[in-house]
């Protein structure tokens, strides 16, 4: 099966580079471009894409109220967002909105593709990096005290505990598989059982979930 992705970015050079990798995968095309968040809006409507990969910041309508009108029209449709480090106080309207995964622009655009696969696969996804500073962030408000009841976390095991831990940290599952030596497929399993047991939409409400029961602790 074909993921058909719209691409969203007003500056033509980002997107003719992100076309040029899709083009050159064999199960992914471009199905169409905008250059404004009003154009992906039309499109996705005309268009139906499986994937908008979805700049933040656009002239009029930017990424953020785009997402909000095609998830409300389009509720499966996947949207990831590109990000640069300077836009870190859109995240959470981003994820309030729905998106599925945070990226910056300048990880490799072979990066993107894969995450393009990740979220057309159903999971969510975030860099690193976003994945840090979001965590930050709930730092920077009134202190909130995790609940003996979030902490103890009803139903998860100690080593979905762990797992919990390292998704809140950003890791992948390949690489949570490399830190607790177990499969790729052993970590997966456990990232499912944690999004069914607790009730998560997505890997990014692990990430929230992850602080909120205290295993992790961002440095200062």
């Amino acid at each position: 099966m074909t993921i058909r992705v719209l691409l969203a970015d007003d500056q033509p050079l980002i997107r003719a580079g992100l076309r040029m990798v899709i083009d050159a995968a064999p199960d992914v095309e471009v199905a169409g471009e905008a250059g404004t968040g009003a154009q992906a809006v039309q499109l996705v409507r005309r268009l139906h894409p499986d994937v908008v990969v979805m700049d933040i910041r656009m002239p009029g309508m930017d990424g953020i109220e785009a997402t909000q009108t095609i998830l409300a029209e389009s509720p499966a449709t996947r949207v990831i967002m590109l990000t640069t480090f300077d836009d870190d106080d859109n995240v959470y309207a981003s994820l309030r909105a729905g998106a599925s995964g945070f990226l910056v622009k300048d990880m490799a655009l072979e990066d993107i593709l894969s995450a393009v696969h990740v979220v057309a696969a159903g999971d969510a996804l975030i860099a690193p990096g976003v994945t840090r500073r979001l965590i930050e962030d709930f730092t920077r408000g009134p202190a909130r005290t995790p609940s003996p009841q979030a902490r103890r976390l009803p139903g998860v095991t100690e080593r979905e505990r762990e797992v919990l831990a390292l998704v809140g940290g950003g890791l992948s599952n390949a690489e949570i598989a490399t830190r607790l030596h177990i499969s790729p497929g052993t970590a997966k399993a456990h990232v499912a059982s944690l999004l069914a047991k607790l009730g998560a939409r997505d890997r990014i409400q692990l990430v929230i979930m992850a602080y909120d029961a205290g295993l992790v602790f961002p440095s200062r």
